[in-house]
């Protein structure tokens, strides 16, 4: 798999979906077959891929939201780490 670059705009892979579960107040990620339980910032990365904001797009937001810098690397390598489970594709 190539390296995420910051000019990738990432979105869910097909059939992938994003879903609040007010039950156990968690963040769903529903998969064929599978759901991913994901913690709060997880949640917060999948929910921007929409394939509209570039990675640098979503680094920016993200640090606005959790009032914090240097989140980069983390969410860079989140995504990496997404794209390589298949639950993200990775479109210039």
């Amino acid at each position: 798999m190539s390296a995420v670059k910051l000019s990738d705009r990432p979105s869910l892979r097909s059939p992938g979906l994003m879903k609040y579960d007010k039950a156990r107040q968690t963040e769903l990620l529903l998969l064929p077959e599978r759901v991913v339980e994901l913690n709060d910032t997880a949640g917060a990365i999948l929910r921007l891929c929409d394939g509209q904001r570039t990675v640098t797009q979503l680094i920016e937001e993200l640090e606005t939201v959790y009032v914090q810098t240097g989140l980069g690397d983390d969410i860079v390598a989140f995504i990496s780490s997404a794209a390589e489970r298949g639950w993200l594709e990775l479109c210039n």
